[in-house]
C-alpha cells in the first residue's frame, strides 16, 4: 500500500490517506470523512463550522489535527487537516450522520467490551482466541500466541518492577532484544514481513513465537536473579536473555539450513505448510 491511497467507502467514495512511517500510523483527510457521512455540498464548509464548534466547547480532538499536503481534485499537492483513527473516531462521534451510526455502533461495543474485560481479564483472553480463529491461524499457533503473551507480562513485570518506564522504554528495550537474536530492529522485522501498524508477534511463525518466547523469558529469568537498577542494568539482561535466544536461532538454521526469520505475515500464516512444500519458506 503506497503512502498516499483511496480507500473506498461505501462503494461510492473514497477517502485520501497517509501513511506515516516514522510513528506507524494511518492519517485520514479529514474533509473526504465528512463527504462520505454528511453528503455535504461543501465538506471544506462543513469542517469549518464544525471545528469553530468543537473548539469553542474545548474539544482537545480538534486542537491535535494538523495539516498535511495530499493529492488535490486539481491534480496538486494542497495542505488539508488529517486526523489519525483515534482522533478520527471522536469525530465522528461529533457528526449528525446516520452514516456514522455504525461507527458509534462499534464504539460503544469496544466500551463494553473494554469493562468487561478489566473486571474479568480471562475473556479477554479467550476473545483473542477466537479472533486468531477467525483469522485462520492453526491451532498450535494459537498456543503459542497466547503463552507468549504470558512471558511478556512476565518481562514487563520485571522491567516495571526495575523502574523502567513503561512507554518509550519498554519500546527501546523491547527493539534491543528483537535486533539481538533476530539481527533485526523491531521496525526492519515488520517491513522484512511487509507490515505496517500490525502487530509483529501476531505475524511471526511457530519458531520466530518460540525463540522470542526463550529471548523474554531468559531475561525475566535473570533478572528475577540479579535484580537490575533503571533501564540501563536493564538493557544489559535483556541483551543477554536475547543472546541466548540467538545462539539458539544460529543453531536451528545450521541444523535446518534456512532463515528462521521469515517474511510470511499474518495475510498467509495460516497456509504456512502449503506455502513452504510448493515455494519455499525464505
Amino acid at each position: 500500500m503506497s503512502k498516499e491511497n483511496a480507500i473506498k467507502l461505501f462503494q461510492e467514495k473514497s477517502i485520501r490517506t497517509h501513511w506515516d512511517e516514522e510513528n506507524e500510523k494511518w492519517w485520514f483527510s479529514i474533509i473526504d470523512v465528512i463527504a462520505v457521512l454528511t453528503d455535504s455540498a461543501d465538506p471544506s464548509a462543513y469542517w469549518r463550522k464544525l471545528k469553530q464548534r468543537l473548539i469553542a466547547e474545548g474539544n482537545e480532538t480538534v486542537t491535535n489535527c494538523h495539516g498535511l499536503k495530499m493529492l488535490a481534485p486539481d491534480g496538486k499537492m494542497r495542505l488539508t487537516d488529517v486526523a489519525d483513527t483515534e482522533q478520527l473516531l471522536r469525530l465522528i462521534q461529533s457528526i449528525p450522520s446516520k452514516k456514522a451510526e455504525p461507527f458509534r455502533v462499534w464504539l460503544a461495543q469496544v466500551g463494553s467490551r473494554y469493562i468487561d474485560e478489566a473486571t474479568d481479564p480471562e475473556l479477554s483472553i479467550e476473545r483473542a482466541i477466537q479472533n486468531y480463529r477467525r483469522l485462520n491461524y492453526s491451532e498450535n499457533w494459537i498456543n503459542q500466541r497466547i503463552k507468549s503473551i504470558e512471558v511478556r507480562k512476565a518481562l514487563t513485570d520485571e522491567w516495571d518492577k526495575s523502574g523502567v518506564q513503561e512507554g518509550e522504554e519498554f519500546a527501546t528495550l523491547t527493539d534491543l532484544m528483537t535486533k539481538t537474536w533476530s539481527g533485526m530492529t523491531t521496525r526492519e522485522y515488520k517491513n522484512h514481513k511487509d507490515l505496517k501498524k500490525e502487530n509483529l508477534r501476531d505475524n511471526m511463525t511457530n519458531m520466530e513465537l518460540i525463540l522470542n518466547m526463550l529471548a523474554e523469558a531468559t531475561a525475566t529469568e535473570i533478572s528475577e536473579i540479579e535484580q537490575p537498577k533503571g533501564f540501563n542494568e536493564s538493557a544489559k539482561v535483556a541483551k543477554r536473555g536475547a543472546g541466548a535466544a540467538r545462539v539458539a536461532r544460529n543453531q536451528i538454521e545450521q541444523e535446518t539450513g534456512k532463515s528462521v526469520v521469515s517474511k510470511l505475515n499474518a495475510k498467509n500464516l495460516g497456509q504456512i505448510k502449503l506455502i513452504a512444500e510448493n515455494d519455499g519458506e525464505e
